[in-house]
């Protein structure tokens, strides 16, 4: 009995020390991908989500791409922020802004979301509620602002764009340069439902809620396993006859 009493209290700090090491991996992790910028995708028809056919909701994460059809738009909700995705859209959502591969986005925001579409970047001037559109067809970006000033910078520099006027950009300033040298004509951009939207990554491992329901249920489990086990040696010990 003396024997079988030793080994117990030499085997409980070592469950304890087990269940730090777990905590300590697990939980860093799952706090840092909580932090990583999140949105709602709403679709309206049928849009995809990295590749994969949404039904009608799901969460985003940065680098996510969605994409609609000709026949379908999609709205993602942030803290904020909305935007619509425009039918035949592609978009990659990054968080603090939005990368637009082609189609159109109708933004409305007060966190400064910033579009970027090819070499062109469109950004409210301050922090008040924005509203503005881009679009990104044939390598010609269209950008009108709704509401509230915009700043838009591409090769040439910097500009403002004043609440109630349009414009239109290049997509890349420095290639029709190029182009235009070698007496060239500048290749559209294709932008039709046959340029499939590839799957993108979702972020870290521990950047979704199911990721962190795991994790969670791992420091559970060990806190149980530590408490079922704490009267008991890790392997079976015979007792003294």
């Amino acid at each position: 009995m003396v024997q079988r009493f030793q080994e117990r209290k030499m085997m409980r700090p070592l469950h304890l020390k087990i269940l730090s090491c777990m905590v300590g991996m697990i939980f860093p992790a799952a706090l840092f991908a909580s932090d990583q910028p999140a949105a709602m995708l709403y679709s309206h028809g049928t849009a995809l989500l990295n590749g994969n056919t949404i039904a009608r909701s799901s969460a985003v994460f940065s680098g996510d791409l969605i994409q609609t059809n000709n026949d379908s738009v999609a709205n993602i909700n942030a803290t904020g922020s909305s935007v619509l995705v425009l039918n035949e859209s592609l978009v990659q959502y990054e968080g603090s802004s939005l990368k637009l591969e082609h189609g159109g986005v109708a933004i409305s925001t007060s966190k400064l979301l910033a579009t970027r579409a090819g070499d062109v970047k469109v950004s409210p001037v301050a922090t008040v509620w924005t509203e503005f559109e881009v679009r990104d067809v044939d390598g010609k970006v269209q950008i009108v602002a709704r509401k509230g000033d915009l700043t838009i910078s591409d090769d040439t520099g910097t500009t403002t764009l004043a609440q109630g006027q349009e414009t239109t950009r290049d997509e890349s300033q420095s290639q029709d340069d190029s182009q235009a040298k070698k007496g060239g004509k500048k290749k559209k951009k294709g932008a039709g439902p046959a340029a499939a939207a590839a799957p993108g990554a979702a972020g870290g491992v521990l950047n979704s809620p199911v990721a962190l329901g795991i994790a969670g249920g791992i420091v559970l489990g060990g806190t149980a396993w530590v408490l079922s086990h704490g009267d008991d040696p890790v392997s079976p010990v015979k007792p003294n006859p």
